[in-house]
Parts: C-alpha cells; sequence; structure tokens
C-alpha cells in the first residue's frame, strides 16, 4: 500500500513538472510570427510517417542509422512494457497482463530484451563514436561543454536503464524456477524471457531469496525512475527531438527548395501601384520589421526547428562553407536560436509574462554577421537534416534584416545591387550593351 502510495505521487509529480515545462517551450515557439500549414495534408503525413516514424534519411549514413535505429525501436517498443510497469505500481500487483496474455506476453518481453541487447550495443559505439573515435562533426567547438556534457548523459543514462531492466527481468527468472516470484500464483517453473532466462541464473542463481527479491526491486524501481528522470531530462536537452521530431516533418516545406518566400509588408508597398485591387496583409499601425534580429521575428516553425535539432552534425558536415573553413555551421545556427529562444522565455518568466528588453539579440549576441554571410544557399543543410530542419530559412531571414534594415552587405553586393538598379542586371554593362558581343569578329 506504501509502494502504492509513494509511486503514485511520483507518477503525479514527474507528470505535473513534465506538462509545465512542455507548456512553457509551447509558449516560446509560439513568440514566432505566425504561418499557416494547412495545405497538402496526404502529403505532410507521408512526409511525416516516411522521416520521422520510418526514419528515412537517416539511412543515407547505413552505420549510424542502423545504430540509431536500435535504440529508436528499443525506445517504442518498451513502451509495452512501461505501461505494465506503471499499472503494477498503483495497483501493487506484479507483472498483471502476464496470465491473461499468456504466451504473447513472454513473446513481447522477450522481443523487448532483444531490443535492449540492440540498444546496449548501440549506446556504446554511440558513446566510443564521441569520445574515442571523436568522428570530426561531433567534436566541433560549438559541441564544447554542456551539449557534450548532455550527449553523453544521455547515453549512460540509457546504458543504466538497460541494466536495470536486466536486473529486474533476470532476478524474476531465478525467482520463478524457486517458485518464490511477487506474483505466486504465476509460478509456472520460468517467465522464459529470451536474454534474462540465460543472464539471470548466471548472474543471480547464488542468491539467497531475500537478495533476489532486493535486486528486483532495485530493478524495478530504478527502471521507472529512470524512465521519470528521462521525461523531465527531455525538455532541457537535445533530445527532445524524441517528441517534436513528429508534429516538425509534418509541417516540413514543401515548396521547391530555394524557394524564398516574400515579405507581405513589402508587397503592401509595391503592389498597389499595379493592383488597385490588392489588399494589404499587414497592419500600418504595427510597422513590421524587414527580416529578422531576434527570435520573435521568426516564425513559429523556424523556432519549433530549432528546438527540434538533435545538434547531429549533419548539416554542418554536408556544408561546403564549413568543409572550406569559413565560420558558418548550420548546427550552430539552430543551437544558437535554441539558446536565445530558452533566455527570451526566462526573461518572461522572471518579468511575470512580459518580455522586457535586455539588450540583446539573435543577431550580433549569438550569431555574427560573417556566420550569415558565408552561406551560398546551396540547400546541403537542408537536405541532410534527418527530421528536416531548415537552417537556411533563419540564415536568408537575417541576411533581410541586414540588407533592408541596416543596409549592412558585403562590397561586392553592394557593387551587384547598384548594377541592378542602374543596369536592370548583375552586370555593369548596360542592358542595350550587354549583346555587343554577337558582333565581335
Amino acid at each position: 500500500m506504501i509502494s502504492s502510495i509513494i509511486f503514485a505521487l511520483l507518477l503525479i509529480g514527474a507528470s505535473a513538472y513534465f506538462t509545465i515545462n512542455v507548456k512553457k517551450i509551447r509558449r516560446n515557439i509560439l513568440l514566432g510570427r505566425d504561418v499557416l500549414f494547412a495545405d497538402n495534408k496526404g502529403e505532410r503525413l507521408k512526409t511525416m510517417t516516411l522521416v520521422a516514424f520510418g526514419q528515412q534519411k537517416m539511412f543515407s549514413r547505413p552505420i549510424p542509422a542502423i545504430l540509431h535505429f536500435f535504440l529508436y525501436s528499443a525506445f517504442i517498443i518498451t513502451q509495452i512494457e512501461l505501461i505494465e510497469i506503471i499499472v503494477d505500481g498503483i495497483s501493487g500487483s506484479h507483472r498483471i497482463f502476464r496470465e491473461s496474455l499468456g504466451g504473447l506476453y513472454t513473446f513481447a518481453v522477450s522481443f523487448i530484451e532483444i531490443l535492449s541487447v540492440l540498444a546496449f550495443i548501440g549506446t556504446i559505439a554511440f558513446l566510443s563514436r564521441r569520445n574515442l573515435l571523436k568522428v570530426p562533426r561531433l567534436v566541433k567547438s560549438e559541441l564544447n561543454g554542456w551539449p557534450k556534457l548532455d550527449a553523453n548523459l544521455i547515453l549512460i543514462g540509457e546504458i543504466i536503464l538497460i541494466c536495470f531492466i536486466f536486473m529486474m527481468n533476470g532476478a524474476d527468472e531465478v525467482l520463478y524456477s524457486r517458485g518464490l516470484s511477487h506474483a505466486s500464483n504465476l509460478n509456472d517453473g520460468s517467465l522464459g524471457l529470451s536474454v534474462s532466462k540465460h543472464i539471470g541464473p548466471l548472474l543471480f542463481s547464488g542468491l539467497s531469496e531475500h537478495s533476489l527479491h532486493v535486486v528486483e526491486r532495485i530493478g524495478w524501481w530504478g527502471h521507472i525512475l529512470m524512465v521519470f528522470g528521462f521525461l523531465n531530462y527531455l525538455p532541457f536537452s537535445k533530445h527532445l527531438h524524441i517528441v517534436l521530431g513528429f508534429p516538425n516533418t509534418y509541417f516540413s516545406n514543401l515548396k521547391p527548395k530555394g524557394e524564398f518566400t516574400t515579405l507581405d509588408a513589402v508587397t503592401d508597398v509595391v503592389a498597389p501601384n499595379f493592383d488597385s485591387a490588392y489588399v494589404p496583409k499587414t497592419d500600418p499601425n504595427n510597422p513590421v520589421r524587414f527580416g529578422v534580429k531576434d527570435v520573435q521575428d521568426l516564425n513559429w516553425k523556424n523556432l519549433m526547428d530549432a528546438y527540434s535539432c538533435t545538434e547531429c552534425g549533419r548539416c554542418t558536415s554536408a556544408c561546403p562553407q564549413n568543409i572550406t573553413g569559413k565560420a558558418l555551421s548550420p548546427r550552430k545556427i539552430m543551437m544558437d536560436t535554441r539558446d536565445r529562444l530558452e533566455e527570451v522565455g526566462k526573461n518572461i518568466d522572471k518579468n511575470n509574462g512580459t518580455f522586457v528588453d535586455d539588450g540583446k539579440s539573435l543577431l550580433g549576441d549569438y550569431i555574427k554577421p560573417e556566420e550569415i554571410w558565408a552561406c551560398n544557399t546551396c540547400n546541403a543543410c537542408v537536405q541532410e537534416c534527418p527530421v528536416n530542419i531548415d537552417p537556411l530559412a533563419i540564415i536568408v531571414e537575417i541576411r533581410r534584416y541586414l540588407v533592408m534594415e541596416e543596409s549592412n552587405t558585403r562590397p561586392e553586393l553592394n557593387t551587384m545591387f547598384t548594377n541592378i538598379e542602374n543596369n536592370g542586371a548583375p552586370w555593369q554593362f548596360s542592358q542595350a550593351d550587354r549583346a555587343n558581343w554577337i558582333n565581335e569578329a
């Protein structure tokens, strides 16, 4: 009874704290400008199914894709066992579904154990890739400090979680074989689990009944406490993509890559000269900033992109400008956007729901102009992202601000702008002279 009460309090507390933090993240995302994604629902569902659920874009690099699939599939399938643990925790029962499901129960938990072993292999491999092999995209400067620690913490936590699972199942196997399980009416000689039926006797056969019960309880409580801890770690971690990857891919930009958006504020000024029936889309009493200086100028999808970033670095490793030593790192653009958004959110929390100007902005304090101008808008970063994040959209909008509000461009661009203004083309020749080459001998 006491155990059930403690469990219920932990469940309620963990769920409440997670809900509070999720609401803050939702509020932060909605600080962005509104943008509609009501079109092509069928295509969006297909994209989400293939890219988020099916991990389609991961398999451009087969080895990490297979390792990631081990962890991903284990995470999805183990939710079945988690349901039973929650029911057991509240009711005070033990393996409540085993009697009713019979062989199906044994198959399901055995399958989960096999996936857990594969996930253990994948986790060790990912830790090695980061800390021993030092794969170049995983040791870039933007990952120094918390990002590197965050990645290692979650991998170490995964290993601990798997160990708790096999402590619980392994000790239970030995208890069942002795007819001493918590569920006394179900002691039929063995649980018959694919992995635990081997490692249970190997590790725990020499323990007394009391010790076995202690090990099993440590495994059970350790497992669920790790789950509660992981649940409330997500909002502060790059692993939030586990949740946001699905909506983020659903709201993917389905337009051709490289198609830029137009500014309603500019159209409102230009269109009336050509179309008297044009209806302005912006409020003349509330001027809109041209481009992006701070996170509030981005749209909510850009901000969801920032929270969905898993910092895998595929975008940066594919960026030709980064490869050639330029300052640009698309991953850093997304990380900086998320960091600034978190800072703005904390400002709002501190000031009772109102943002108080802190003298900072995304451009300047987080992202430098030289990073933005290094981009050649090739869309390699957009193509590579496993969850369809679009760093280029943020880069282009910041460029717009630099050009249209600060007149801050590179000298060669100023030359091009002047040529377009005077000659109607980027070149220094007038339209009348551009075809003179055909008369040359």
